[in-house]
């Protein structure tokens, strides 16, 4: 490992080999997006665990090589039901409020300064400034693609480098309509 690939990853904040969590973000709304996914994951763990765990109890305790007779109420009853239908019920009900409550907190209604539309292709990206237009009345509109791994230089990165950047001024409100051509693989 080269000095560089260490410390690529704390210097470019860029995606790295089995990474699990988001590069950091620029707002409080994206914050409160990785702390709701965060959230989920751990519950996400739990669940796993626990479902891992009583599938191998119920596979070691109640083989038919170990036990001839399974008494009726281990397995059947009005309690474990309510148990096991009422726990994902609450589950479910602690995810949906602090999604409710960023959901609400993403919807700003503020006029953007400016309007960027992305279009994203199967290799590429289009982007258009269609609030600025050029004398012949036209919209900015151009294509970005990736720096081939051939062309790349030291210091850029791989898969994200590219072309053609986005410039956008800082601390404006920017509205970006995000669409998709066909299948994007980029």
């Amino acid at each position: 490992m080269t000095l560089l690939s260490f410390f690529l990853p704390l210097s470019c904040d860029a995606a790295y080999p089995w990474q699990i969590g988001f590069q950091d973000g620029s707002t409080p709304t994206f914050e409160g997006i990785v702390e709701l996914h965060d959230t989920i994951f751990f519950y996400l763990i739990v669940i796993s665990f626990l479902v891992f765990w009583m599938l191998a109890t119920t596979i070691t305790k109640f083989s038919s090589s170990k036990v001839g007779i399974v008494h009726k109420y281990t397995n059947h009853g009005t309690l474990l039901e309510l148990i096991w239908t009422i726990t994902p019920a609450l589950i479910l009900v602690a995810i949906a409020f602090p999604s409710f409550k960023l959901l609400y907190l993403m919807d700003e209604v503020i006029s953007p300064t400016m309007t960027v539309k992305v279009v994203g292709h199967q290799w590429y990206w289009s982007y258009e400034y269609s609030d600025f237009v050029s004398a012949d009345g036209e919209s900015i509109d151009f294509d970005s693609y990736m720096i081939p791994e051939s062309d790349l230089e030291l210091g850029q990165l791989r898969l994200l480098d590219v072309d053609n950047r986005v410039m956008v001024p800082v601390d404006t409100h920017i509205r970006f309509v995000v669409t998709g051509a066909d299948v994007i693989h980029d």
